[in-house]
C-alpha cells in the first residue's frame, strides 16, 4: 500500500514503480515530487508503505492538499500531533505577529490570537503588517495575512484588552501560551495566572530583545519545567536602542520553535514534568 497524496493506493508485491511514473497515473502534469518527506528525481523508485506526494508547480493547492504538503514535509506522526494542537498568542507586534505566522506556516490546528490595538505607522519596521492595513484591527489584519498562509488554519480572534482575572478562563485549555506583550505589568501578570491558575498550559514568555546586538544572545531558558522565558534579559528599548526587526525575529522564532518543542513532547510539558 502507498499514500499518495495521503490517499491510499494498493501496490502488488510484483510491481516496479518510480514516482514519477505514478505521477502520470494520478496527477499527470506534477513536477514536484516528495517522497517520505524529501524531495527526489522522477525515477526514484517506490516501495510498498511509501508516502508520496505529487505537485504541480504554480498551481494553488485546496486545503486539503496544503495539509498532504505539511504532512509530506514533517512526517505523518509529527503532522498529526501539530494538527491536534491549541496554541495562544498573546499579543501581536512584532513577536506575536512573526510567531503567529511561524505557526500558521506549520499547520497548527487552532490559534487564539489576542490584542486590542490597531495597526500603526511605526510599527511596519517589525510587525507582520502592511501599509494598506493601518488602522485595521491587528487582529482582523493578521487573520488575513495568516489566512493567505494556510487557507484552512484555524482561528480565535479576542480583542478586548486583557486582564490578569480574564486569563485562566479565555485559556486554559490551550496546549501552549506564548506570551508576547510590550507591557511588563501583563508579562507578569501572565506567568503568574499560568502559575497559579493554568497548571496543564506550558508557557513560552520574552525578555529582552531590543537593538541589534548579538544574535546568539537571544536564548531560549527553561526557569522550570513547562515554563520558558526566550530574549537576554536584558535590551529593553530605549533611546538609541529601538525595537528592530531582525533581533525581535530571532526572538520571536526561540519562542515559535520552543511551542513546537513542547508540543512534540520534546520537552515535558508541566503536570508530565511534576
Amino acid at each position: 500500500m502507498l499514500l499518495i497524496n495521503e490517499h491510499p493506493v494498493p501496490l502488488h508485491n510484483d510491481e516496479e514503480l518510480t514516482i514519477g511514473g505514478l505521477a502520470v497515473l494520478h496527477k499527470p502534469g506534477a513536477d514536484i515530487f516528495i517522497l517520505n518527506g524529501h524531495p527526489v528525481s522522477p525515477d526514484t523508485r517506490v516501495s510498498d508503505g511509501d508516502s508520496c506526494t505529487l505537485i504541480r508547480r504554480g498551481e494553488i493547492p485546496t486545503a486539503e492538499e496544503m495539509d498532504s504538503l505539511l504532512t509530506a514535509r514533517h512526517t505523518p506522526g509529527i503532522q498529526h500531533k501539530i494538527k491536534q494542537a491549541t496554541i495562544a498568542i498573546l499579543g501581536l507586534g512584532g513577536l506575536g505577529s512573526a510567531v503567529a505566522g511561524a505557526m500558521a506556516k506549520i499547520g497548527i490546528g487552532k490559534m487564539l490570537v489576542s490584542d486590542y490595538d490597531v495597526v500603526e505607522p511605526s510599527n511596519l519596521n517589525r510587525q507582520h503588517y502592511f501599509v494598506d492595513q493601518i488602522g485595521m484591527r491587528k487582529t482582523s489584519a493578521l487573520r488575513d495575512n495568516l489566512l493567505r498562509m494556510n487557507p484552512s488554519l484555524s482561528l480565535q480572534l479576542i480583542e478586548e484588552k486583557l486582564t490578569e482575572s480574564d486569563l485562566p478562563d479565555l485559556f486554559r485549555h490551550v496546549d501552549v501560551l506564548i506570551e508576547c506583550f510590550d507591557d511588563p505589568v501583563m508579562k507578569a501578570a501572565t506567568l503568574r495566572s499560568v502559575l497559579t491558575e493554568m497548571e496543564s498550559v506550558a508557557y513560552v514568555g520574552s525578555s529582552g530583545m531590543a537593538g541589534y546586538g548579538e544574535s546568539n544572545r537571544i536564548v531560549t531558558r527553561m526557569i522550570r519545567p513547562g515554563i520558558y522565558i526566550v530574549g537576554d534579559e536584558n535590551s529593553a528599548a530605549r533611546p538609541g536602542q529601538g525595537l528592530m526587526a531582525p533581533r525581535v525575529g530571532i526572538a520571536a522564532h526561540h519562542q515559535a520553535n520552543q511551542a513546537l518543542r513542547l508540543l512534540l513532547q520534546v520537552d515535558p510539558g508541566r503536570i508530565a514534568a511534576e
